[in-house]
């Protein structure tokens, strides 16, 4: 299998894609944490250029009327139920908080594969990697 480094991860806003069937379109639905509680919305998808498939779901968070929000990736490993407005993931508000900061110029495979490893996944781009149960089609 090729590398991350072979790679591209853009976001889906800004590619040519669309989902296969608009209702599977996440973005803008809210993001809960295992409890339950308000991690932010999915501004984006991040696919993967070469294999069309989402790898991380872009959150934002904060800010007024949209302003100043900041923005964190999570894998979408993560995702673990989909309802038609909220998205339920595996994880605590507080290791979400706590992630790697997101800059999108400055992001690369090591960026990427820690990320991977501290949400606790197993980066796409590994052997025996299995693509997670809630599949987002484009």
């Amino acid at each position: 299998m090729e590398t991350s480094a072979k790679r591209t991860l853009v976001g889906l806003k800004d590619s040519q894609l669309t989902t296969s069937d608009s209702a599977e379109d996440i973005r803008s639905r809210k993001v809960v944490d295992a409890a339950g509680e308000d991690i932010g919305e999915i501004d984006d998808l991040l696919i993967d250029d070469q294999e069309k498939k989402v790898r991380f779901l872009r959150v934002a968070s904060g800010g007024f009327l949209g302003m100043g929000k900041d923005k964190v990736l999570i894998p979408v490993e993560a995702s673990k139920k989909i309802e038609d407005d909220v998205v339920h993931v595996d994880q605590t508000r507080e290791r979400i908080a706590g992630a790697p900061n997101y800059n999108p110029e400055l992001v690369d495979d090591l960026y990427y594969g820690g990320l991977y490893g501290y949400y606790g996944f197993q980066p796409y781009w590994t052997a025996g990697y299995v693509y997670p149960p809630y599949s987002f089609y484009l």
